[in-house]
């Protein structure tokens, strides 16, 4: 993946906000402030849609509902890393998010990786890494472009369009694996299907019998084998009729509204397609069938034409009794229609089973549920991120690094209870160190606890540090804000609080472990 040099004015942070939108990379042991190249702008093919259109509109099109990005709002639910089309997996009650990558600095889709997310209760959002990548496939030479994963039998399938080497044209590949969160490998080491077109999204009915529906500008499907990484017949054509998709104007050779990127699922019997319409730029529609395989019936929009991208689309998913759709937009700074950002929304359908008219939000989705703190948490699950990168950690999984003077990490609807009386975090630091003020209700909030984290030795040297904390009650959101000195201050794994008597808020001292 391209790095890109990150200094203390951060020339890519908008004024008027408090993140950024960076690729996290350091290796395991670095100087303090490490040079990195600079992003160079990405060439590629022209996808077969009219973009030379939608990078016109790209730039006229503005926000329905979606303005400059608050520093405690919630969507879009990533702000670290650029992000797009989602694919949301429910499993063992958490939503697994299978997303996109977007490179910073992008003029093109250039997109090298895909990404995982999970959240157990919507808001507060666990970065997974990058468990599969353009290198997983052998004969891949570009376009990670959108994917979905499925889980069979408690293996993972993930389907994804990228370019084969061997022919130029877009094929779709399957990699699997034992976890929702990875490594995923090659199943085949060869496409699944090619026939030039994009956007998978797979489907397991009731009766087990899977299917695999992609395409721009076609929609076609194949029934998958229990295998997951075989079909029987041929690839069918769905037949485009504007019954069945809509009706398009201005373009004889796009008769329908669809256009790309179909998500197809199963509610109370009948069979749904959501999809991204008339490029360009596109709106979500939906249209609904008695089987999976059609006639299918046009139903309508879901999400207007709305956001900073002429690009979006849809996943949608049910879960702890609420439904939510997915999208994305280009709302962080620097955003736009090839450095996008994944978002969400809570809807309800209609009594009739139809959907609603749904706008994008900076709120994003109500939380559902709470966090628990005094379990161990992943410094790097978070609503919100101010300034942060992750990256992988030597002790495995992930890490919150690159911090600077007052970056900040979110943390929403922390469930303290009748009170916390300290606080435990793993940190290294190949700098002086700094401290890890823990702060409710804002970034300049009432500070609960302050703890210092000393020079380990390395960025990737870990340490155990505890501090007392007093007046952490009730349901808060919890804000971790670093300060200290010029430079990178500190890298974070994981934090947790221990339940108990609040202890005097003078106590302030440190002690590591």
């Amino acid at each position: 993946m391209r790095c890109h040099a990150r200094d203390t004015a951060r020339p890519g942070r908008l004024a008027t906000t408090v993140l950024t939108a960076s690729t996290p990379r350091r290796s395991p042991e670095v100087a303090m402030i490490p040079a990195r190249p600079s992003p160079t702008p990405a060439t590629g093919l022209v996808r077969a849609v009219a973009w030379t259109l939608g990078l016109l509109l790209a730039f006229s099109v503005v926000p329905a509902a979606v303005g400059s990005t608050a520093a405690r709002a919630d969507n879009p639910i990533v702000q670290h890393v650029y992000t797009a089309d989602p694919a949301p997996l429910v499993h063992n009650g958490r939503v697994y998010l299978y997303t996109g990558h977007d490179e910073d600095g992008s003029t093109y889709f250039t997109m090298k990786d895909w990404r995982v997310w999970s959240s157990a209760d919507m808001v507060n959002w666990t970065d997974h890494g990058s468990p599969l990548s353009l290198a997983t496939f052998s004969w891949a030479s570009a376009d990670a472009w959108a994917g979905q994963a499925v889980e069979r039998n408690g293996r993972f399938y993930w389907y994804v369009p990228v370019k084969n080497r061997a022919t130029g044209r877009m094929a779709i590949g399957v990699a699997v694996s034992d976890s929702p969160t990875g490594p995923f490998r090659d199943a085949l080491g060869r496409p699944l299907v090619e026939n030039g077109e994009i956007d998978p999204t797979v489907f397991i009915d009731d009766n087990g019998q899977a299917y695999l529906y992609w395409g721009n500008p076609n929609l076609t499907y194949v029934r998958l084998n229990a295998d997951m990484t075989s079909y029987s017949g041929s690839p069918t054509r769905i037949p485009l009729t504007t019954a069945g998709f809509g009706t398009r104007t201005g373009d004889p050779n796009r008769p329908t509204l669809y256009e790309e990127g179909p998500w197809v699922y199963k509610r109370n019997g009948l069979y749904y397609m959501v999809f991204a319409a008339k490029c360009c730029s596109e709106f979500i529609a939906y249209s609904t069938a008695p089987g999976p395989t059609g006639p299918w019936t046009y139903r309508g929009t879901v999400m207007p034409t709305q956001g900073s991208s002429f690009t979006n689309h849809p996943g949608i998913v049910d879960f702890k009794g609420s439904s939510y759709f997915f999208y994305h937009n280009g709302a962080l700074p620097g955003g736009g229609g090839f450095t996008r950002s994944v978002a969400v929304e809570r809807f309800s359908y209609n009594a009739d089973g139809t959907i609603p008219l749904i706008n994008m939000t900076n709120g994003g989705a109500p939380q559902n549920g709470t966090l628990n703190p005094f379990v161990r948490q992943e410094a790097e699950t978070l609503a919100w991120g101010s300034g942060i990168e992750t990256e992988p950690a030597a002790e495995g999984g992930m890490n919150v690094g690159w911090i600077d003077n007052g970056d900040y990490l979110k943390v929403k609807g922390v469930a303290f209870g009748p009170g916390a009386s300290s606080f435990t975090a793993r940190v290294a630091s190949g700098s002086g160190g700094g401290t890890v003020e823990l702060r409710l209700g804002s970034p300049s909030g009432t500070v609960v606890g302050r703890c210092g984290v000393p020079n380990t030795g390395g960025w990737q040297t870990w340490t155990t540090v505890t501090c007392p904390v007093s007046g952490a009650t009730g349901t808060q959101d919890l804000y971790l804000r670093f300060s200290g000195g010029s430079g990178y201050l500190l890298n974070m794994n994981w934090w947790q609080f221990t339940p108990g008597a609040s202890r005097s808020p003078a106590a302030t001292a440190t002690t590591p472990r």
